[in-house]
């Protein structure tokens, strides 16, 4: 069976959008699509807050001395901003909204293995986000995204409320990646192997180990923080006969995995987006699959990195020091596949590409300067600096969430229907890459100076940097809101999206945009493609989609 004809059917069939109209439908529906989207739009209403957190700080750091808020609201405002964007924007962005709504179209499923989980976790998520919310009513947190003991212990700010809501996150965090671990192996159709999966796919998978294996370490720290703070059993404060540093082992242990959570979907979309747009098979496919397990298994090992001042053993520093290294293989390994893959293709330059390209260069220059922090006696100098920041901004901002942008801008169509305007999708997103290293740059070459971070006020010879880093994070705010703004428009005024707007060869693109309720025609076999091959199919002039000159081969 043609892939066009399995389009023509599906067009039949009301989107999983017009099957059922109402809040109560939404409120309550298992449809894994309906709640990849309310995912979507709660991570992006956390990232409009966080950010809007991001350009106060930015605000008050223009000029020495205070400006807009005291020394104590400026540490409030660096907590919520940083946990807002790690536990409610960037570990959910790619697995829980847009791997709730593509994994299991990608492997010709009617749903997720379970689908009532699913819910649940999304809910834990709301409930983890409004007690993260509600901490600001509290008092706000002055710790750091981090939590540190023994201040977090002995603060009198609203520990109790965020560390409640992270635990929360952390349990959504758990079922999802549950969910798509068991998702993968159940639900691959007959002809899908292991190897002929979408990287995308290994991708997923990877991280969802992580958070299986992962999560629950933060959990457990968390809830022995809260005991600590609520009964007063020493484990942490050094004034009840506790240790501050197992705190920290506890925390990175996680955290660090966390780092992957974050970045190995992002590399998992990147795999997609540039074969898709090099229209070229990708090179090195069983190097990029088995490097995602790689990094996942590798992040487990280098959480002592965190901690090269802390007091640990000169050994601890050095076998850390040699691990954290050993991760920089397997992101090499992705990276040079990619550029491999580019060598000679024929490159199309729409708006997803470009964000690819972006991370591609953002992401090297985020890992390059982590080796700086990676080595001994580099670390002691540049630790708790402004190089510390821009190096995690890089890696987190720079390449997991410009990747979930791509990935947005990639999946819109199929998400809704709808093509967003291209050329102001492109122009911002170049606005996009020009502000934000305009916003970090300077922020490498303060921490180099020793410029510390969180810090409140600085020296006169810094003003110049943290004005070029503010100027950036203004142009950055608005343009992203922008891009946001963009897209929201095309649900009204944009034109319909074909079934293949790109020219993808993985199974999300072989239905109706949106998709039907079960995803595919009821009872109608899905056809296999040829995973990454592109010679088989052309641009349609009168509805720019793509369709298969041939018919498309095996069926699931």
């Amino acid at each position: 069976m043609s892939s066009e004809a399995a389009t023509a059917d599906s067009v039949q069939e009301p989107s999983y959008i017009d099957v059922k109209s109402g809040f109560w439908s939404w409120f309550v529906t298992i449809d894994h699509k309906r709640i990849g989207v309310m995912y979507l739009i709660a991570i992006l209403t956390a990232f409009l807050l966080g950010g809007f957190f991001a350009l106060m700080i930015r605000a008050e750091l223009l000029l020495p001395g205070s400006q807009l808020v005291t020394a104590a609201t400026f540490n409030k405002l660096f907590t919520v901003h940083g946990a807002i964007m790690v536990f409610l924007v960037i570990i959910p962005g790619i697995p829980a909204a847009l791997g709730n709504f593509v994994v299991p179209i990608l492997l010709g499923a009617p749903d997720v293995a379970f689908p009532r989980l699913n819910l649940a976790s999304y809910y834990l998520y709301l409930s983890g986000a409004l007690l993260l919310i509600l901490s600001l009513f509290l008092g706000g947190v002055d710790t750091g995204w981090t939590f540190y003991t023994p201040y977090s212990t002995t603060t009198d700010t609203a520990v109790v409320p965020a560390v409640a809501g992270a635990f929360l996150l952390g349990f959504s965090s758990i079922f999802t990646g549950l969910n798509m671990i068991v998702t993968i192996h159940k639900f691959k159709p007959k002809g899908m192997g292991w190897f002929k999966m979408p990287l995308s796919l290994w991708g997923i998978y990877a991280t969802s180990v992580i958070q299986v294996l992962a999560t629950p370490v933060l959990g457990l720290t968390l809830l022995l923080l809260f005991v600590e703070r609520i009964v007063g059993i020493g484990i942490f404060d050094p004034a009840l006969g506790g240790d501050p540093v197992l705190f920290q082992h506890f925390f990175w242990f996680y955290s660090h995995p966390a780092v992957y959570i974050m970045i190995l979907p992002a590399m998992a979309v990147m795999s997609e987006l540039i074969t898709v747009f090099a229209k070229k098979h990708i090179f090195g496919y069983s190097f990029i699959a088995y490097s995602s397990i790689g990094l996942a298994l590798l992040s487990f090992l280098v959480w002592g990195h965190h901690m090269f001042v802390s007091g640990q053993s000169t050994l601890a520093n050095m076998v850390f020091s040699a691990l954290t290294f050993s991760v920089a293989i397997p992101s090499a390994i992705k990276v040079f596949n990619w550029i491999a893959t580019l060598y000679k293709a024929d490159i199309h330059l729409d708006s997803p590409m470009i964000w690819a390209l972006m991370f591609i260069l953002l992401f090297a220059i985020g890992g390059l300067t982590g080796i700086f922090l990676g080595t001994l006696n580099v670390d002691v100098h540049l630790h708790d600096t402004y190089f510390v920041v821009s190096h995690f901004h890089y890696v987190m901002m720079g390449s997991a969430l410009i990747a979930f942008f791509g990935a947005l801008h990639y999946w819109w169509p199929k998400m809704t229907g709808k093509m967003y305007a291209e050329k102001p999708a492109i122009i911002m997103s170049l606005m996009v890459f020009f502000s934000f290293n305009l916003t970090f740059m300077p922020q490498f070459v303060m921490g180099s100076r020793g410029m510390p971070r969180r810090y409140f006020d600085y020296d006169p010879r810094f003003e110049l940097m943290h004005q070029l880093s503010s100027l950036g994070a203004f142009i950055l705010g608005v343009t992203l809101f922008c891009i946001i703004l963009n897209l929201l428009i095309s649900l009204k005024t944009g034109k319909k999206a074909p079934a293949n707007p790109w020219g993808g060869t993985t199974l999300e693109w072989q239905t109706s945009s949106p998709p039907p309720l079960y995803n595919f025609p009821v009872g109608q076999p899905i056809p296999l493609p040829e995973l990454y091959e592109y010679d088989g199919l052309s641009k349609d002039a009168e509805d720019g989609g793509w369709q298969y000159k041939k018919d498309a081969g095996n069926e699931a």
